[in-house]
């Protein structure tokens, strides 16, 4: 069991269990939107930002503000899609185990 959210598991995998997380709720959302049949209009956007998604899971440990941005857009094309949002909702659970971005500091 993970005491905390920065230590690896103890099964002799040296992966980050957010990453992991992060790679298979990408995983799922891409095959429910690629399985939904409706066509709309931000379809593409969706498309292209779970694939930035997924090629920042499998590179390791993503920047984060890159992932929360990327979470938005998507949230944004799909988010009225309801037959989705139990996979995005897993998606934006796996981004929000990796922190808060560092605050700007104002001037």
């Amino acid at each position: 069991m993970l005491r905390s959210l920065g230590q690896r598991p103890v099964t002799g995998s040296d992966e980050d269990p957010r990453v992991a997380g992060l790679r298979t709720a990408v995983s799922r959302l891409r095959r429910e939107l690629a399985a939904h049949p409706a066509e709309f209009p931000d379809r593409g956007i969706a498309e292209d930002e779970l694939a930035v998604l997924a090629a920042m899971a499998a590179g390791g440990t993503p920047e984060i503000p890159r992932l929360r941005r990327s979470l938005l857009l998507v949230a944004g094309a799909i988010g009225s899609v309801s037959a989705l949002a139990t996979r995005l909702a897993d998606v934006r659970s796996a981004v929000e185990l990796f922190g808060e971005p560092p605050r700007r500091s104002g001037g």
